[in-house]
């Protein structure tokens, strides 16, 4: 089930009009390992005045991501397409929710245009859910990797989609412009669904991962998992299991943080060394890269585990 978020005149300024009526949830206090630095850098607020210039969005303001500061101070930006605001109302994620506008059909260009301004090697593309298109948004995907392609021939690009529910044709869609890495994330484990991602179907995002297999074996496929939301080690280890059976090569776990007290609570932090043991299982399950830490996001670091995971498949093939 997919469900549209209509804001009424009331709820017009709120940001997750859904959540207003739900009872507060209590926020744990952070441990040391999860602490970051204030983005104050020259860096960063060269980077943010590109991304404003182009009238764009990024999932590292709209979601609140921790690494902000220091992706940001290097110019790195996840650019967030089809408008800030999401058709879903997952429980852990922080992007607005409600009725999207329309298009811009200049999104591409001026995605392609601050990439190549910034010289990015390496960029990612994600966008909010638009199950209120018909195709989810595949179309403009690939505008946005085509426009790249001609603005920043030499930049890799990384896609991280939506599940495409019930968008027959988007992958292929998405395919016919081949991003160099296909990122959907399962997010957390298929007990959760129900209470973390209601408009979402476990099965149907691994299959959309499957999918892209089955299209280009050699295509590179990258998923993520968030923990501390009330999941077992045993169902993080299925979940890797599924993934694996799904062809996917790489895989990012890290710590759930809690928006707001109107967001799912967590339930418990994982310890550095809890990760690093995830890490571990997951390499030893066939991963060809793994990242996992408290930190680690989708996009976190990827340029640099890119290239990791590029060496990897070759080493992979030279054995």
């Amino acid at each position: 089930m997919s469900i549209v978020f209509d804001q009424s005149k009331d709820r017009r300024g709120l940001r997750h009009p859904e959540k207003a009526e739900r009872p507060d949830t209590p926020i744990l206090r952070k441990p040391d390992w999860i602490r970051v630095k204030a983005p104050v850098s020259r860096e960063y607020n060269e980077t943010r005045a590109i991304v404003r210039a182009h009238d764009l969005h990024t999932v590292c303001e709209e979601a609140g991501c921790p690494n902000i500061g220091e992706c940001w101070a290097k110019g790195h930006a996840t650019f967030m397409i089809m408008g800030d605001t999401c058709t879903r109302a997952c429980a852990f994620c922080n992007v607005k929710t409600g009725l999207p506008g329309a298009l811009d059909r200049h999104e591409p260009e001026n995605v392609a245009s601050a990439v190549e301004k910034l010289g990015l090697s390496h960029v990612v593309v994600t966008s909010v859910d638009r199950d209120d298109l018909d195709d989810g948004g595949a179309a403009h995907f690939a505008a946005t990797i085509r426009a790249i392609r001609a603005r920043a021939p030499e930049t890799t690009i990384e896609i991280l989609t939506p599940d495409f529910l019930r968008k027959e044709g988007a992958v292929e869609t998405v395919m016919q412009s081949p991003p160099d890495v296909f990122n959907h994330n399962l997010e957390t484990v298929p007990r959760l669904y129900l209470k973390i991602r209601p408009g979402a179907r476990y099965f149907t995002s691994l299959a959309l991962l499957a999918r892209v297999k089955e299209i280009d074996p050699d295509a590179f496929t990258k998923s993520g998992l968030m923990v501390g939301l009330g999941e077992t080690r045993e169902e993080v280890m299925q979940v890797m299991d599924d993934l694996r059976a799904a062809g996917v090569d790489f895989l990012t776990i890290g710590q759930y943080l809690q928006p707001t007290r109107k967001h799912a609570a967590v339930d418990r932090f994982w310890t550095p060394d809890e990760f690093k043991a995830l890490e571990a299982i997951a390499r030893a399950k066939g991963f060809l890269m793994v990242s996992a830490s408290p930190l680690t996001r989708s996009s976190y670091h990827a340029g640099d585990d890119f290239e990791r995971l590029r060496a990897a498949r070759a080493q992979t093939q030279q054995a």
